[in-house]
């Protein structure tokens, strides 16, 4: 065997240090989708996360929420760019996002949540 060959580098990727933008802020989310199918396949999906960074959109700014639902026999993706920043006073803002999962075992369900605060304790 060559030796070599399971040898593990461990050398920084120096791309990953070059002059990175500085970081912004996320917001925790969670919610639930709305009803899908009927009699005894109805059913709904929770979800949980944490947004992307802000994203610059006009005047205000946006997050991208990428995340899976709860295992119910199956699962779906939320896959969503935020709304626009909506203050909520103290200096503080939220985010609405309104859309719907992938689909999955030949369906798919509505969503509407807002995230949370961000920074809740600064």
């Amino acid at each position: 065997m060559n030796k070599k060959s399971f040898k593990i580098k461990n050398k920084p990727n120096r791309k990953m240090y070059t002059k990175q933008r500085a970081q912004t802020h996320t917001h925790e989310f969670l919610g639930s989708t709305k009803l899908a199918e009927a009699g005894a396949d109805r059913h709904n999906h929770r979800f949980a996360g944490v947004t992307s960074q802000a994203i610059r959109r006009g005047n205000s700014h946006v997050h991208v929420i990428t995340v899976n639902t709860d295992f119910f026999g199956h699962l779906h993706q939320v896959r969503i760019v935020t709304g626009p920043a909506i203050p909520v006073g103290n200096g503080k803002h939220i985010h609405f996002a309104k859309g719907r999962t992938t689909l999955n075992d030949e369906h798919v369900h509505n969503f509407e949540f807002s995230t949370l605060i961000q920074s809740p304790l600064i």
